[in-house]
């Protein structure tokens, strides 16, 4: 699936990206010296082996954790020369995130959860926005249910209508589909593409399924903590 972005501004920097951490074996490296560049309104797929870094570097490039060399810059902000308060300013600015569990907050039904970010943003509109974003990804007549009540696809529904609802430069998706089945899984995914194509957000997206990532319009292989390759899909 090509995105129809026309604009060329680069959104998210990896500058040389490593990531080391101790073990009782010694100093474990998870990612070695990854560089790329993601464009405004692209949808990036970062595939590879488990093991091979691939949550660690969304991680990273969310600014949720620091790299042991190297650095990101998220919508003009190095994250390595900011506190974690700085950090989650750019986050909480410029970021969503879809899990492959959801993350939903059980004791708020669905437009509660929606609501949520755009109300710890100050939005005066929060419960009009959600539900016109609820209604966005059908589940007008489910706004009112608990996370409890909604079966495994509508509540990945929920998550993204949280996850867009704040209009974010950045949407950090891992695994999304991980936890639904095939039908349902490709509904999702239809459904964030098509939010990916109408609000210009750039989508990044950890993934196994070599199907989905070919759809997308970049694919990053990750093997063993390096960037493999970095290729366009052909449209």
């Amino acid at each position: 699936m090509r995105n129809q972005s026309v604009s060329k501004g680069v959104v998210l920097e990896a500058i040389d990206l490593s990531k080391q951490v101790s073990s009782p074996e010694g100093t474990l490296t998870i990612l070695s010296g990854v560089s790329f560049q993601i464009l405004e309104g692209e949808s990036v797929a970062v595939v590879g082996p488990s093991g091979a870094g691939k949550s660690t570097l969304l991680a990273l490039l969310a600014g949720l954790d620091l790299p042991s060399e190297g650095h990101v810059v998220l919508n003009g902000a190095n994250l390595s020369e900011l506190d974690e308060d700085g950090r989650a300013g750019v986050r909480a600015d410029s970021v969503g995130f879809v899990f492959q569990s959801f993350h939903l907050v059980p004791s708020l039904n669905a437009l509660e959860n929606v609501m949520l970010p755009l109300e710890l943003a100050g939005r005066s509109d929060a419960r009009s926005a959600a539900r016109d974003i609820i209604e966005q990804v059908g589940l007008k007549d489910r706004w009112s249910h608990y996370p409890s009540q909604l079966s495994g696809g509508e509540k990945q529904r929920v998550a993204i209508a949280r996850a867009f609802a704040t209009e974010p430069t950045v949407l950090f998706a891992d695994e999304p589909t991980g936890n639904l089945d095939s039908r349902t899984g490709n509904n999702i995914m239809e459904l964030m593409f098509e939010l990916n194509r109408s609000s210009a957000t750039t989508l990044v997206l950890v993934t196994h399924d070599n199907s989905l990532a070919q759809r997308c319009d970049r694919i990053l292989a990750l093997d063993a903590g390096r960037l493999e390759s970095d290729s366009e899909v052909a449209a």
